[in-house]
């Protein structure tokens, strides 16, 4: 009896010496990066059955011109955080949320692509993501930052998708913001470089054919560019579907059964 006992006092000082540093706490998390003495925040998802002893497949998801703030929360409020809210089980990944800041930014080109790289590249570390395979997604002016991204950094990521996105000079409807074209005036087809330079990336292109705001046809042209080299690359075109097609696209179940196949060449 006088064994038992003692064992069982053993084994709760134990448990209960477990250093707090082994309980990791999941879902999204709210952190932080600090860019020229000024602090931007972000979010990072975590699977619930995220352990740091492996390496994880990271997505860095670049939101659209509705969401500029500092709150680091209301990036997460549509595009591919909604769809992991509705679907986690289909997202065994490390995603990261940055945000770009509302002082006419124009969202992740400039400052906006140091905020993103940055928050991408904290979050590799803390939670020991995989660097053969991160990811880069973008919904609108997301996409936009997803197709300037993929162009200034493209030995940074393994796969490609973008979300009704822009590579041209264009004016956000909501925020008023002036967003530059992601190559100067000087290059003649901004699409066939753009296309040459991303060529190697797997890259999975969406628009809704109904879209009054980013015209389809930007996506059609860098589609056939893409093909015209031989790139991998895939198109849907969603029908009927204005500029909010993030949700019909996030909500796709094969989409990341296809991300998350791809590793970096």
């Amino acid at each position: 009896m006088r064994v038992a006992r003692k064992l069982l006092i053993t084994a709760f000082v134990f448990v209960g010496s477990i250093p707090p540093a082994f309980c990791q706490e999941t879902g999204f998390l709210n952190r932080s990066v600090t860019i020229d003495t000024a602090e931007y925040r972000y979010q990072v998802y975590l699977p619930r059955e995220f352990r740091q002893a492996r390496s994880w497949p990271v997505i860095l998801a670049l939101h659209g011109g509705g969401q500029y703030g500092r709150d680091g929360i209301s990036q997460t409020n549509l595009g591919l955080a909604q769809a992991v809210r509705q679907n986690p089980d289909r997202f065994p990944a490390i995603i990261v949320f940055p945000q770009s800041p509302p002082d006419g930014t124009p969202g992740f080109q400039g400052l906006g692509e140091r905020i993103a790289l940055a928050a991408l590249d904290r979050s590799v570390a803390e939670f020991n993501g995989d660097p053969a395979r991160i990811y880069l997604t973008g919904l609108s002016m997301g996409g936009n930052g997803a197709w300037s991204l993929a162009y200034r950094h493209t030995d940074r990521f393994a796969a490609l998708v973008v979300v009704c996105g822009f590579i041209g000079e264009f004016t956000g409807r909501q925020s008023g913001i002036r967003y530059p074209a992601i190559l100067p005036a000087s290059v003649d087809d901004s699409y066939a470089a753009i296309a040459q330079r991303v060529s190697h990336l797997p890259i999975w292109i969406f628009h809704g054919d109904a879209d009054p705001t980013v015209p389809v046809d930007v996506s059609r042209r860098m589609t056939a560019a893409l093909k015209a080299i031989g790139a991998d690359v895939q198109y849907t075109e969603l029908s009927g579907i204005d500029h909010n097609a993030g949700a019909p696209t996030y909500g796709r179940e094969d989409l990341f059964l296809w991300l998350f196949k791809q590793v970096k060449k």
